[in-house]
């Protein structure tokens, strides 16, 4: 859980986390400002680990996939504690990947309803749509949004794609999903109810049109990167990732980190 300023929603994140299918949960709080560090210890949390300075929402992500390898996690789902998304489905993301249909999965707020029921605001909404469809084209994908925070990777997913190279901004996100793809892996998609209200966290308009010509410039990378035009580091560098604890031993079951 990439956590920043969540004090206000922390516990009722937790209290939906099926603690029956979750073998570890990684906190790591980016220099928050509330009280989010001291109550992420009080509560049933493996790990929890706090930067001195912030680092963004991608330099978050780092640490937290980073940890969660060093676990030995074989499933790990990136769930913000937030409370914009329920963490009841969890048990069906690991499964998909557990039975080996696929190795990533993102909840998706656009199949169906669930965005707009869930008062998504509608410029982000329309954002969205129009985000994903120059996407679609550009990666020559059909996935019902890129923009999703919760997502499900596959061990494997995570040590074989450089995230390490991605940008510590809110853009790590859709690079993470162009690295997926360039790797030849499949992504699934899973209908995902959202809320949105003032206590979850949303990036304001200048943040917003930021991150959407970011997403714009990694779509036309992977474009260009594809048909051998041109050549970008977050698909050509060699994965650096932390050394990781060696993968469960045979006839265990698998570890899942959230």
């Amino acid at each position: 859980m990439p956590a920043f300023n969540a004090e206000k929603t922390l516990e009722m994140t937790m209290a939906d986390i099926p603690m029956e299918v979750v073998d570890d949960i990684v906190l790591v709080d980016d220099a928050s400002t509330d009280d989010t560090f001291r109550l992420a210890g009080t509560m049933p949390i493996t790990t929890v680990i706090r930067h001195d300075r912030n680092k963004g929402y991608g330099g978050n992500q780092k640490t937290c996939y980073d940890t969660a390898l060093a676990l030995g996690a074989d499933i790990v789902i990136m769930l913000h504690p937030d409370y914009q998304y329920t963490p009841k489905l969890i048990p069906a993301m690991a499964s998909i990947i557990a039975s080996d249909l696929f190795p990533v999965v993102i909840a998706s707020r656009i199949l169906g309803k669930g965005a707009l029921k869930g008062k998504m605001p509608l410029y982000k909404y329309l954002s969205n749509r129009y985000l994903t469809f120059i996407q679609n084209l550009l990666m020559n994908e059909k996935l019902s949004e890129y923009h999703s925070g919760y997502r499900a990777f596959s061990r494997k997913v995570l040590e074989t794609i450089n995230y390490h190279a991605n940008s510590d901004d809110f853009v790590f996100d859709n690079q993470m999903i162009s690295q997926v793809f360039y790797a030849g892996f499949e992504i699934a998609e899973i209908t995902c109810p959202t809320k949105y209200f003032p206590e979850a966290s949303s990036i304001n308009f200048a943040r917003s049109m930021a991150y959407g010509m970011g997403v714009i410039k990694t779509s036309v990378s992977y474009f260009l990167q594809k048909r051998k035009l041109a050549s970008f580091d977050i698909y050509n560098s060699k994965h650096t990732n932390i050394n990781p604890q060696s993968r469960l031993g045979e006839g265990q079951r698998d570890k899942g980190v959230c």
